[in-house]
């Protein structure tokens, strides 16, 4: 019972810590598309689906989340995703789910021989999360462009968001990412994300993420990386798991236009 008075307690005092402490989940890549955050311009197959269980620990603040991500290839240039995160152990005492996310994604021009291929995305996130966890709901589009330069793949997202909570403001991310096919089964993974956040007037949330991908099967992907907030003068960091399972398919590969010389 002196628990539950205290989670109250802390949760009524302190809620606006609560709401800036971490970065908010809202769509994510699924593997092997994109990198941790970061969103590549490849999309499941048509009639393709995919889901995947992810894992955070953070240790500032402390933190651990569960994602539950599904996609279903509506085309084979249109996605369909949602992701499903919980939060638990924040800072040993706080739990509750953060908002549902659910949009699309679209690649409208395929790669050329200089040239990316360029996609856009949306989302709405509702609200329905705790109140320690949650924007009141979001509304977010993106814009994405990838490339593929021998073994190396690069996607670069840029991202707005627009809170329904009154006192937020809206929210801007700039990544990159790139994916390096190591081996047969085996990829290394980079990340730089640049964040405005929804407490702030600028960009103040650096962070770098280093990993990799083991694909087990044709259909089965694992996913390990960490991350470290690269403006604090404090280590902050934290560690991320993923298991992606696909449904069998061919995956067609995205069409390079090469125009003549």
């Amino acid at each position: 019972m002196m628990k539950i008075i205290s989670a109250v307690c802390l949760s009524i005092v302190f809620l606006p810590s609560f709401v800036f402490a971490f970065d908010f989940t809202g769509l994510k890549p699924i593997a092997p598309d994109g990198v941790f955050s970061t969103f590549s311009t490849e999309s499941l197959p048509k009639r393709s689906i995919a889901v995947d269980l992810s894992a955070e620990r953070s240790n500032h603040p402390k933190f651990n989340r569960f994602g539950l991500t599904g996609a279903f290839g509506l085309t084979d240039s249109i996605e369909l995703s949602f992701v499903v995160p919980y939060i638990t152990r924040y800072e040993n005492s706080i739990e509750g789910a953060e908002d549902m996310s659910l949009g699309f994604k679209h690649r409208f021009y395929e790669e050329g021989k200089y040239g990316p291929s360029l996609a856009y995305m949306a989302h709405v996130s509702f609200n329905n999360g705790a109140d320690q966890f949650s924007t009141q709901g979001r509304l977010g589009v993106g814009f994405i462009a990838s490339k593929r330069v021998g073994p190396f793949k690069g996607h670069v997202n840029l991202k707005f968001e627009k809170p329904l909570g009154d006192a937020l403001k809206n929210e801007v991310t700039l990544s990159a990412g790139i994916d390096l096919s190591a081996a047969n089964n085996f990829n290394l993974l980079g990340e730089l994300i640049v964040m405005k956040r929804q407490n702030s007037k600028e960009f103040d949330y650096y962070e770098s993420r280093l990993g990799y991908r083991i694909r087990t099967t044709d259909y089965l992907f694992t996913t390990v990386g960490v991350g470290l907030n690269l403006k604090r003068t404090r280590p902050e960091y934290k560690f991320m798991v993923s298991v992606t399972v696909t449904s069998p398919h061919h995956r067609k590969e995205i069409k390079r236009i090469y125009e003549e010389e």
